[in-house]
């Protein structure tokens, strides 16, 4: 052990710290455990907890610490000691399961994760101490500043960490810092091409540190213990999926979740919410939510509106009721701020449950959560609003301060060092929790700033933020994005085209109508498709934007044709852990051209998708990753895989591109999600490869399918006999459809090509729910 001291001031706040390693020299004994083994290293106790074959929990710090904090309401189903072999030797002990192996070096202490054969995932640094801990003082309590070193593989890509905006894909050689501020999500998990997943087990602020290409450090600047959990996959999505058995599954959105969301800063009544949604159903273009944004209220953080608001139509849940009848949903924006003025933050002052010296309900007690719904959002959900936006989450204090804006402050759950990575978590578990304890009838939907572990049980989308208008804004969503959907959280979205302020643009901009349409074609192949901003000439909807606006209404019809597709893949989130916007390194990990790859992606099993980021291109380099074959979407043109292209791309679409052996179902052109659901399907089937697909549906709202009302249909193609099975379908819901239609295309130029409804079929199939199997040729 080295011991030194120093003087260090953590916020205003002067301390002793005193630091801490332990290396070689150091009396080294290992333990067995019946979960695991315990090192015992000079003053340092490391504890190894075998969880499963595939999950290893690690917990090392001065003393014997039980963990970094003592409040982890992220894991929602604790680990849970498994079985495994010990084996010793006179050079390690080790640990090994049906997948993984954990070898613990008897000299230095260091711990080596292995997969069942041998092969070396990932170890801790081995020619400096690996763990060191500085004591320190913060906030008034006695916590460590730990790190944790590990040699990374030269040749393994880095990702996750949450949503940043440096334009990095892959983090190797990359500083990420985690700590929650507007346009920055801190989620302290990342994911390997070696086939781990690294849980930092932590809300602190904390550090990945990779500037030394081969040393991975990682940091938390108050803890008790250096804490994670180590997930072996191999695969991306096996990583995901247990990481979300460890910290929650997302739910289902309704149905209309998955359509467009029309939105912008804002709609100054309620009138004007049944203004546009008319302009959209007169002109047969496809709407699904509306969003009413801020400053409807009299004093935020009360439920009552202004009176401009309400002058032109005084009853708001009447407006709802309208809406509705046009089936069109509509969310609306409550924050977790409040005017010190309104009565709820005079009554929750007085009871203790805001978060000292600032404007905020402190999210994280749970009278204070209670308070909040009964006393706001559980009024505005009585008055028939469909979804809540929980603007500013991270969370943002008084005058729009967001950057770890917890660390100095104290929470109910305890000190904000400790914990200021974790009001997203919090804020919306309580809404949900409440929502769901009110009805069973409604799927709960809710869009926020900012997002932590085991935020996707929450049924939240994460927005990236108040990010600019400009070209080298929309390049960095991408990666940003896509390391989003690598955290375990599988619903995102942007503000299509920037938000606005500092730099706001105007819709009859031709340089800004550019960037909008090239923005939007992205957002169609986002999880959640949704528009929002403040443009200079106050309206953001697809009429506003002069000639571009026949484009951006073809791919908003796109985007409602996909809707099949993308309802049965959010099936899959919800019950198999599936992500929706695949990183190529998800489905090609061992792949090094993939690697570096940041924006492109494939959009579920079918979709490869290339979005336009550079101002007046009208072509773009595209990757074909390794496969039978690939189609392109626009002419139907057959392309062999593992090949690099430039691949043309007019204004009005993007290089899209279809694996062979895709099964693509595509509905009819619809002016919203539940329109017409008796309506034949198109089925696209690119040959060249055997394929499946299920199709999933439900009622499309309610939480009925969690008893099972759902319905399956599994579709098989195989390609060396042309036969397209539809198989038996299983279970039923109120309301389904007895028979179904099927227009069957085979897809080739002359055929089944681009956006539009196929004009002529290879074959009409109305099926009944049982076995049907035909031969196309």
């Amino acid at each position: 052990m080295r011991l030194g001291c120093s003087i260090h001031r953590p916020g205003r706040m002067l301390a002793f710290v005193v630091a801490l390693s332990f290396t070689a020299d150091a009396q080294v004994t290992i333990d067995r455990e019946t979960s695991g083994a315990a090192i015992h290293n000079g003053s340092e106790t490391v504890h190894i907890t075998v969880c499963a074959a595939d999950i290893v929990h690690v917990v090392a710090g001065p003393g014997d610490p039980a963990g970094a904090s003592p409040a982890t309401p992220w894991i929602a189903h604790p680990c849970q000691a498994d079985s495994f072999d010990y084996q010793t030797d006179d050079k390690s002990v080790t640990l090994s399961t049906a997948k993984v192996r954990i070898r613990i070096d008897r000299k230095s202490a260091g711990l080596r994760f292995e997969d069942a054969s041998g092969r070396e995932l990932l170890q801790e640094f081995a020619n400096r101490e690996p763990r060191h801990y500085v004591a320190d003082e913060i906030n008034g309590e006695k916590v460590y500043h730990v790190t944790e070193r590990f040699m990374a593989d030269p040749l393994e890509g880095i990702y996750g960490l949450g949503q940043h905006q440096s334009g990095v894909f892959n983090y190797r050689g990359a500083v990420i810092e985690l700590a929650q501020a507007n346009t920055n999500v801190a989620i302290p998990f990342l994911i390997s091409t070696n086939g781990y997943g690294l849980m930092w087990n932590t809300a602190s602020r904390s550090l990945f540190d990779d500037r030394f290409f081969l040393e991975m450090k990682l940091t938390a600047n108050a803890a008790d213990a250096i804490d994670y959990y180590f997930i072996y996959g191999p695969e991306m999505d096996q990583v995901i999926h247990r990481y979300r058995d460890l910290t929650g599954h997302a739910p289902l959105y309704g149905r209309w979740a998955y359509g467009f969301v029309q939105s912008k800063d804002r709609y100054k009544s309620a009138k004007q919410l049944l203004d546009i949604a008319q302009e959209y159903r007169d002109q047969h273009v496809p709407l699904d939510f509306i969003v009413q944004d801020w400053y409807w209220w009299k004093l935020q953080g009360d439920p009552e509106f202004n009176d401009d608001y309400l002058k032109p139509w005084p009853n708001v849940p009447d407006v709802l009721d309208k809406l509705h009848a046009e089936h069109v949903h509509a969310m609306i924006s409550v924050w977790a701020k409040m005017d010190p003025r309104s009565q709820n933050w005079q009554e929750m002052r007085q009871k203790g449950l805001v978060v000292p010296d600032t404007d905020l309900y402190d999210a994280t007690n749970p009278a204070a959560r209670d308070f909040y719904w009964d006393h706001l959002m559980g009024k505005k959900f009585a008055e028939g609003w469909d979804g809540f936006w929980l603007d500013s989450s991270e969370p943002e204090i008084w005058d729009g301060f967001s950057d770890a804006s917890l660390d100095e402050k104290h929470l109910f759950i305890g000190n904000g060092a400790r914990y200021t990575n974790i009001f997203p978590l919090m804020h919306s578990g309580g809404v949900y929790d409440h929502w769901r304890t009110t009805t069973d009838q409604k799927r709960v939907f809710i869009l926020t700033r900012s997002g932590f572990l085991g935020q996707q049980r929450n049924a939240t989308t994460v927005w990236s933020g108040d990010v600019i208008g400009t070209w080298m804004s929309f390049r960095r969503q991408i990666p940003a994005g896509l390391n989003f959907e690598l955290s375990g959280l599988p619903y995102w979205t942007t503000d299509i085209a920037g938000y606005g302020w500092p730099y706001e643009r105007d819709t009859r901009d031709p340089d800004y109508q550019e960037l909008y349409t090239r923005w939007y074609e992205f957002g169609v192949f986002c999880p959640i498709f949704r528009t929002h901003g403040h443009r200079s000439n106050d309206t953001n909807e697809v009429f506003s934007y002069g000639p571009q606006t026949p484009t951006l209404i073809a791919w908003d019809k796109l985007r409602s044709r996909l809707l099949p597709y993308i309802y049965s893949l959010a099936w899959r989130v919800t019950s198999e852990d599936y992500t929706m916007m695949r990183p190529l390194v998800m489905d090609w990990r061992e792949n090094q051209e993939v690697r570096d790859i940041g924006d492109e992606y494939t959009f579920g099993p079918a979709l490869l998708v290339s979005p336009v980021s550079q101002k007046g291109a009208t072509s773009r380099p595209v990757y074909l990753p390794p496969a039978p074959a690939w189609y392109d979407f626009w002419t139907g043109a057959q392309l062999k895989g593992d090949q690099h292209l430039e691949a043309q791309a007019p204004l009005d679409r993007i290089p899209l591109f279809v694996k062979a052996g895709s099964i693509l179902p595509l509905g009819p052109e619809v002016d919203y999600a539940e329109q017409s659901p008796d309506a034949p399907l198109e089925l696209r089937i690119y040959r060249g490869a055997d394929g499946s697909f299920t199709l999933y549906n439900d009622q499309g709202d309610t939480y009925a399918y969690e008893k099972g009302a759902y319905s399956l249909i599994p579709i098989h193609w195989d390609d060396a006999s042309s036969t397209l099975t539809l198989g038996e379908r299983t279970g039923s819901y109120p309301g389904m459809p007895i028979q179904r239609g099927f227009r069957v295309v085979l897809v080739r130029p002359d055929r089944g090509a681009g956006s539009l409804v196929a004009a002529a079929v290879d074959r009409e199939i109305t099926y009944s729910g049982h076995t049907v199997a035909v031969v196309l040729k």
